[in-house]
């Protein structure tokens, strides 16, 4: 008799499942009928493992609300702590009489989240061999922690280390959860956060968030180093601006031909230059050196990052968005006229242009 794996999806959460080789592991284990991926670094990793997979746009309780049949999430944690709270967060999400399989790499652990397909998380961990848990999480739990009369809950953290909302680093932990309210028509800080006041103003640039379903998280985005691709992608075609959200990334390079991306801001150059190392597109970062080290940068070949010599790398970064012709551009000839235009207000710290 065929497995319960051998009919079940395999939803796959964060890179470090990859780097770790928890991924190939698995499916050579489980034989799992499919492997969804969830998460942008996720698909970076994914990407660079040459895996089987199917990468989505999708965050992990969606893809997992949708599927009809069996189903297993996979995850590895900063933290074995951290990884559990992910899982019990998830399974709060989920609808209403929908258990969770979870695999928690970090703790070698199976948890059966809320009554969940109990015989298939214990197949799971037979074949494993990793510990089986039953757990219990309360209903319409957010992405990172539970919404309580306007505050939102972001918990595993590690303090000294960074703290997302919606891709954008607000500030730093200095506690195991950070609290925030969005009462009174802004975010506030309740506890938790050693606050990062431009991160701040970069987030309610774009709006009052709903902390109801904002992205939080915190800690790096991914500890490897990118897979360089060694091939680079054509050199005509339109300019590619992500401004302050990496994470949006992945929309703005599929489709139609890119022949590069500029990067406005320190995190998001370093994620843009980690994403598009291996696949090969080149980028142009404007950066002012207030980075967190959320993730370690590579640049495929064509690259150029530029630090602002006064002022600020919002400001002339959608200077260049504003002002440079963006659209069925040849990349090395519109970086080489943006450094021109940019003469005497930037100086170049990495280039990777060829020659």
């Amino acid at each position: 008799m065929n497995p319960l794996t051998a009919d079940a999806v395999m939803v796959v959460h964060g890179p470090e499942v990859f780097d770790a080789g928890d991924v190939e592991w698995l499916i050579r284990l489980l034989s799992p009928r499919e492997v969804l991926v969830a998460g942008v670094m996720a698909r970076t990793a994914a990407r660079e493992s040459g895996l089987p997979v199917t990468c989505t746009d999708k965050r992990p309780s969606v893809l997992l609300n949708a599927l009809s049949c069996r189903a297993f999430l996979v995850n590895r944690g900063k933290t074995p702590e951290s990884g559990r709270i992910f899982g019990e967060i998830i399974a709060g999400r989920l609808g209403d009489g929908q258990g969770l399989v979870h695999v928690e790499s970090s703790s070698r652990t199976v948890f059966s989240w809320n009554r969940a397909d109990d015989a298939l998380a214990r197949e799971i961990a037979e074949i494993t061999g990793f510990a089986l848990a039953s757990a219990i999480a309360l209903a319409s739990a957010t992405s990172t922690g539970t919404p309580r009369d306007g505050t939102r809950e972001i918990r595993g953290c590690i303090p000294g280390e960074a703290v997302f909302v919606n891709g954008i680093v607000i500030g730093t932990a200095t506690d195991e959860t950070v609290v925030l309210s969005d009462r009174g028509g802004t975010i506030r800080v309740v506890s938790g956060l050693e606050v990062k006041p431009h991160g701040f103003e970069k987030l309610l640039r774009r709006g009052l968030p709903d902390l109801n379903v904002a992205w939080c998280k915190s800690g790096m985005i991914r500890s490897a180093p990118p897979r360089p691709g060694g091939v680079r992608v054509s050199r005509a075609g339109r300019v590619a601006v992500i401004d302050h959200c990496g994470h949006t990334l992945y929309q703005e390079i599929e489709g139609e031909a890119v022949s590069g991306v500029l990067a406005i801001g320190d995190d998001t150059t370093a994620v843009c230059g980690h994403i598009c190392s291996h696949a090969g597109i080149p980028v142009f970062g404007v950066v002012d050196g207030d980075g967190d080290g959320i993730v370690e940068p590579g640049f495929a070949p064509g690259s150029v990052v530029v630090e602002v010599t006064c002022g600020r790398d919002d400001d002339l970064g959608r200077e260049i968005a504003a002002t440079r012709d963006l659209e069925a551009s040849c990349w090395d000839g519109w970086v080489e006229e943006t450094l021109r235009f940019l003469e005497g207000r930037a100086r170049v710290v990495i280039d990777r242009r060829e020659g």
